[in-house]
Formats: C-alpha cells, sequence, structure tokens
C-alpha cells in the first residue's frame, strides 16, 4: 500500500475520532482490527471489541480532537505524529478530574491489511494527561493497572 494512501485512511479515521463518528471509524478497520492504548493497558481485538473501546473514549473524552503533523511510511506500516485534545470526565480512571481541557503530543503506528486499518497503536505520556487534568498519577495508575500498584520514590 502507498504511504499516501495509507495516511488518507489515518487521516480519515482521525476526523471521524474526532467528531465521536463510531460508525465512521468503524467502517475504516479490518475484521482483524487491533487497538492498543499502551497508556491505558488496553486492547481491542477484533470489530465488536473496537466498538466498545471508542465508545467508551468518546464518554471518558467526549470533546476529544486530534490532529496529525506528520507521517512516514514504508509501506506496511504508517508513523504518524501530532496534537491531541481532550477533556477527562467521569470517573472511569478513579479520580474526578478538573475539567480543563488538556493538549498532549501522540504518536500513533498503524498497520494495514485489505486496504483497511488493521492496527493502531496510540502513544501518549498518561502522566501528562493527568498533570493536565489535575488528577493524581498514581491514582489513575492503580485504577487502570490494579495487580501493580504504583509505589511512591521515596526522598533521598
Amino acid at each position: 500500500m502507498e504511504t499516501h494512501q495509507m495516511f488518507g485512511l489515518a487521516n480519515a479515521l482521525a476526523a471521524a475520532k474526532s467528531r465521536q463518528d463510531l460508525p465512521a471509524a468503524m467502517k475504516l478497520f479490518h475484521p482483524d482490527m487491533l487497538l492498543e492504548t499502551p497508556a491505558f493497558g488496553t486492547k481491542a481485538r477484533g470489530l465488536a471489541e473496537n466498538e466498545a473501546a471508542l465508545a467508551r473514549f468518546f464518554v471518558s473524552f467526549p470533546d476529544y480532537d486530534v490532529a496529525l503533523d506528520g507521517h512516514a511510511g514504508n509501506g506496511e506500516t504508517l508513523i504518524c505524529w501530532g496534537t491531541a485534545r481532550m477533556t477527562m470526565t467521569g470517573d472511569r480512571f478513579g479520580v474526578t478530574p478538573n475539567g480543563k481541557r488538556a493538549v498532549l503530543p501522540v504518536v500513533i503506528q498503524f498497520g494495514f491489511k485489505d486496504g483497511l486499518i488493521a492496527r493502531e497503536r496510540f502513544i501518549f505520556d498518561l502522566s501528562e494527561l493527568c498533570a493536565q487534568s489535575g488528577v493524581s498519577t498514581d491514582a489513575v495508575r492503580n485504577k487502570l493497572f490494579p495487580q501493580r500498584p504504583s509505589v511512591p520514590v521515596a526522598a533521598e
């Protein structure tokens, strides 16, 4: 697949997600779609899991907007970078956010199959999201990763 075709799909997905248009986003996904968000420790496989994951994301970040500022591809993989703007809401993360919109640099790795997006790895700094949202990163990590509680660093 040509890089410009891959970027066209990635840009269409960014636009659909920025509108919180779940049906439009789902049309861009291959049935084997894998969505990974390492900051949240989540993976969604297949169309049903991806639809549920995106719906949950839009509830948590109802004003999500992403701008892709650049990209590079090699025919199989596309890497995009840009800026996400989003306001943390609700209690999904076990904290009460301040209601301020966070502005974060993001890197997104895409894979493709049969002319559709088959993999998205959405990378951003969870600590920066928490700082801008006025919440404890440790509290959010403890909620997201209960099997690995955060341990405060001792002062030296």
